[in-house]
């Protein structure tokens, strides 16, 4: 299978091009990137015996170059849409980075035209491939949540800067800060857990008081579906190094209390106040490699993604709506 990256300047590249240069039948055919000098540093010293990509400015004209079987699309927030439209236009199956387009506008265009065109458009919502997420699936047994916190505070937003990625700290460029950014996961997670109850947001604040930029770097939003109650707290603040986070994931259900106090851990107690713990990622970095081989998997086979832009739309519908409750005073 030749597959292509589009916006490899993005930070998480490396999560999907390095297990791609590892799997047996997959061949790196191209990349691009408007920064090609950025292309080209995100490209150093990964070369292996499988490489073979071309690097591009310009997206259409990779595709047409490379004649690639599957894209992953990555990128500024305010390009997404565009090249979601080549790509559904041309019939070249793809995966998406979140949030898929700078509004929630554009997420509804690219998903009824994906959705009328009847394409293969993943989204990485990888928490739903965690073993986090399996486990409170399997202990639950089909019982639904009741109560749900997720912290997931971050490091500041010089890591964006010296990722290249500053445009992440603009609105124009990025569509939001860490809400949409971080807190994506979690209002998929959400839904995903209540299904079929719908969520809908209760109230929302989010502040600048760090960085003093025209995104949050601290949000919280409260979501209710059905009975169950949800909080989603997430920033950049946190002075740690990359991938390490202030975080707690608390989740409760009828007969079990689910809780994440970092990265590597799942607490479980029962109701009978017995408690195991269990050592497993509990983040979603560890998980876009198993994303992009049950992608591959799943569009080899005539499978559908296991997440698409329907689901990326119902998430942005949601931070959208928090947006719009409380807008960020600048």
């Amino acid at each position: 299978m030749r597959i292509a990256f589009t916006g490899i300047s993005h930070w998480h590249t490396p999560f999907f091009l390095d297990p791609a240069f590892e799997m047996d039948g997959v061949e790196v055919a191209g990349v691009s990137d408007p920064d090609m000098d950025a292309a080209h540093r995100m490209l150093a010293g990964r070369p292996g015996p499988k490489f073979s990509a071309a690097v591009f400015s310009d997206i259409a004209e990779m595709c047409e170059a490379v004649r690639p079987d599957f894209v992953f699309a990555l990128g500024r927030h305010c390009d997404m849409a565009d090249t979601a439209r080549l790509l559904i236009d041309r019939r070249i199956p793809f995966a998406m980075e979140k949030p898929c387009g700078l509004n929630l506008a554009e997420v509804r265009d690219i998903a009824a035209r994906a959705s009328e065109a009847n394409s293969f458009a993943a989204v990485p919502f990888v928490f739903r491939q965690g073993r986090m997420f399996h486990t409170i699936r399997e202990l639950s047994k089909g019982a639904k949540p009741v109560y749900l916190t997720f912290k997931f505070v971050a490091g500041g937003v010089d890591r964006y800067r010296d990722a290249g990625c500053g445009w992440m700290l603009d609105r124009a460029t990025s569509g939001g800060g860490s809400t949409l950014n971080l807190g994506v996961h979690f209002f998929d997670l959400f839904r995903v857990l209540c299904a079929p109850d719908e969520p809908e947001v209760v109230t929302a604040a989010f502040s600048n008081n760090m960085a003093g930029l025209d995104t949050e770097d601290h949000g919280v939003v409260v979501l209710r579906a059905g009975k169950a109650t949800c909080v989603i707290e997430t920033g950049y603040f946190f002075p740690a190094p990359v991938d390490t986070f202030d975080m707690r994931f608390s989740i409760r259900t009828p007969h079990h209390h689910f809780i994440a106090p970092d990265k590597d851990t799942l607490q479980i107690v029962n109701n009978n106040r017995q408690l195991q713990t269990r050592h497993m990622p509990t983040t979603n970095v560890p998980y876009y490699a198993d994303f992009l081989r049950d992608t591959l998997f799943r569009l080899s086979t005539g499978a559908p993604p296991i997440a698409d832009l329907s689901d990326m739309q119902a998430a942005m519908e949601l931070i959208d709506t928090a947006y719009r409750m409380a807008p960020l005073q600048v």
